[in-house]
């Protein structure tokens, strides 16, 4: 969701500490992984929304990313390094719904709680990250 593995990892310790300081709020109505899953999430969203917020207030316009997709065929685990690498210069919108509803499965209605934002934003949000994917995995 951060498209960057620093600060992904970053944003685990992160999480682990904020479960640590609200672990008395867990209830167990559901399972441990579960909640912790949700506090994560919650955390990723809230960081991506003050990033969103500070780049509104100092920069106009956000350049684009015009780093070169490889265009040859591939297989096993270049795939997956295209994918990874095609996720990463979505749009940060995009790319937020794009692995809530494709990869961590969540409803597009949750998602549009989860973002404050209609659901039908979020669907076509959706409709055009995976547009967008297949122009850079065809490239």
């Amino acid at each position: 969701m951060l498209g960057d593995e620093a600060a992904a990892r970053e944003m685990v310790q992160d999480v682990f500490v904020r479960a640590w300081e609200r672990l008395g709020s867990f209830r167990g109505e559901s399972a441990f992984g579960t909640w912790l899953h949700r506090v994560g999430v919650n955390l990723i969203l809230n960081q991506l929304r003050v990033a969103r917020r500070d780049i509104t207030r100092f920069i106009d316009d956000e350049p684009e990313d015009s780093a070169p997709v490889p265009t040859a065929p591939a297989s096993g685990v270049d795939a997956r390094i295209d994918l990874d690498a095609a996720i990463a210069q979505l749009p940060a919108g995009a790319r937020t719904v794009f692995v809530l509803h494709d990869i961590e499965g969540y409803a597009h209605d949750e998602i549009a709680q989860l973002l404050g934002l209609a659901p039908g934003t979020i669907r076509a949000q959706l409709w055009r990250a995976r547009r967008q994917l297949m122009r850079h995995l065809d490239a």
